[in-house]
């Protein structure tokens, strides 16, 4: 999460904590506000799981983030801001923290929020029967590691509960970017009574679940297309939120969406590149800068894509300049690497400019013919055919085209399918290696390269390719051991680790995505951030 303060390991990442007094958003605008505070917000995608373990996208964390909440809440500019914790007492060695909770946190059924819910949350989460994939984010927590390797029983995890309002969490080496993992959703309370009621349900439909943020979720069924966010009579921060309703609704096609929004039906649009360029002089026109990069990921299982060369030639054979411009035309830009840029700093430099290199990654079509051909020669083989699977949105339907013409018209003896499916499917798929290229992507939990870089190591579940390297892995372990607390260390831990993914070309990266929107100008105080959670509404509000 971006904002400019430092840790003590010198990187440049949003680590203010701020537990103040909050509910400020619209009350110096109170006699402006509208009489009806609801808002119609546009979705790109379904919504997967509201289930805290195993959620894996963004829009499942922004339902989670806003119908929940942990220890802190990330607000504006990334701030840490309140959240369950009242205080936080670090110990001299940076290994014990010790949490002290408000008392007037509710659940939505009723119940208190304790101490007790974020253990039993964080427990089940690292438990391998859970199969939750963010399991890897408590690495450093004391045990998390060995119970996620089925070493150790859950209740061996460090973390602790004193009394229903105390909360000690125990840390077996250093983590820099710590504070900000508590303010992200699968560090969020659970309430064991819900979990175990609905038991397999749990989080499947909206009411299976219950919440103890700012939002209450109505009218999710699991597979429907639209859902709502109301008001949370029981969150102890009521005063301060302003919403009564806020209502989702999921179109795969911006002409459609643009069209409702045009109609008033809709008070937030995502633009497709065309309406992007018509429209980027509008009042209405709202770009975001995400720390997303889309990248191609191989299923190196399968002997083709277990050449280099011919990853490398894929890679080489995609004009990403064309693309950003031509093809998406929202702002987004050519991925500097697989960390976007403008996430993090050292000293003043960008990560991204410091670990940048042209391996693989700069449109080069004679050079990617002749990896081609040589690839094809030590593979035994003249020509050979893959299938691209990608989302079935307008943009990635555009994108995966793209692609597909691309090497068909740069690589001889290449055919390419393109398999669209929904947002859903695809993650599922990546999962289980049911794919053989995929166009994925990967936003930024927190405000550290780490974030990235971490998704490629040999045994972390996000690695769908399967792509491994025992030097990126060994550079990766050292920059959050044996070098957590060295500034200068582990940045070049974390650079080198990085070249080398682009060298061996484990992924190719395409761009940095600019998301392009509308937004009407009545609806204020929506906060939006770059790096985790994208949305968070608690402090939004409608002018007359």
């Amino acid at each position: 999460m971006k904002l400019g303060k430092k840790f003590g390991l010198g990187i440049v990442v949003a680590s203010c904590l701020l537990l103040a007094a909050c509910g400020k958003s619209a009350s110096s605008s109170a006699g402006n506000l509208a009489d009806k505070q609801v808002i119609n917000w546009d979705e790109p995608s379904e919504l997967p799981t509201m289930n805290i373990s195993t959620a894996t996208d963004t829009i499942s964390f922004d339902m989670l983030n806003n119908t929940g909440e942990g220890l802190y809440r990330i607000g504006k500019k990334s701030k840490i801001e309140p959240g369950i914790a009242k205080t936080t007492k670090v110990s001299n060695n940076g290994l014990k923290y010790t949490f002290t909770l408000r008392k007037n946190a509710k659940w939505s059924n009723g119940d208190q929020v304790t101490a007790k819910d974020f253990v039993y949350s964080r427990q089940r989460t690292v438990k391998p029967a859970t199969g939750a994939e963010y399991s890897y984010l408590f690495d450093g927590i004391k045990n998390a590691d060995a119970i996620v390797a089925g070493k150790k029983s859950a209740n061996t995890l460090g973390i602790k509960a004193e009394g229903n309002y105390k909360l000690v969490v125990t840390l077996e080496k250093h983590v820099p970017y710590f504070k900000l993992l508590m303010g992200f959703p699968v560090f969020f309370p659970q309430n064991k009574a819900t979990v175990e009621k609905y038991g397999s349900k749990y989080g499947t439909a909206s009411k299976y679940s219950v919440y103890n943020g700012p939002y209450v979720m109505k009218g999710w069924t699991g597979s429907n297309l639209t859902w709502s966010l109301r008001k949370n009579k029981d969150y102890w921060d009521k005063k301060a939120v302003k919403l009564s309703q806020i209502n989702f609704a999921v179109n795969k096609s911006t002409s459609t969406s643009y069209n409702l929004y045009q109609s008033g039906k809709l008070d937030e649009t995502l633009l497709g590149a065309e309406q992007a360029k018509q429209l980027s002089n509008s009042k209405d026109f709202t770009p975001r800068k995400e720390s997303r990069i889309s990248y191609l990921e191989y299923n190196q299982t399968q002997k083709e894509f277990q050449n280099k060369k011919i990853r490398e030639a894929i890679s080489l054979a995609i004009n990403r300049t064309q693309l950003v411009k031509k093809v998406l035309g929202d702002g987004s830009t050519t991925a500097p690497g697989i960390v976007s840029s403008g996430l993090a700093s050292y000293q003043g430099k960008d990560f991204a400019t410091a670990a940048k290199t042209s391996a693989g990654i700069s449109y080069n079509k004679q050079k990617a013919q002749k990896l081609w051909q040589e690839g094809l020669k030590e593979l035994g083989v003249k020509k050979f055919d893959f299938t691209l699977l990608a989302d079935d949105t307008d943009s990635a339907k555009n994108v995966s085209e793209y692609i597909q013409s691309q090497l068909e018209e740069n690589l001889p003896g290449i055919n390419v399918s393109v398999e669209n499916v929904p947002f859903k499917t695809r993650l599922t798929r990546a999962e289980n290696g049911n794919f053989q290229v995929v166009l994925s992507g990967w936003a930024a939990d927190f405000s550290d390269p780490i974030t990235f870089l971490q998704l490629f190591t040999s045994g972390n579940s996000y690695n769908d390719g399967k792509w491994k390297n025992s030097q990126y892995d060994k550079l990766i372990d050292a920059s959050g051991t044996t070098n957590a607390t060295n500034g200068s260390k582990r940045w070049q831990n974390m650079i080198d680790a990085a070249k080398i993914l682009m060298q061996d070309q484990g992924v190719a990266p395409l761009y940095q995505q600019t998301q392009a929107t509308l937004v009407k100008p009545k609806v204020k105080g929506v906060i939006y951030n770059s790096a985790g959670v994208s949305y968070n509404f608690k402090d939004a509000y409608v002018t007359k």
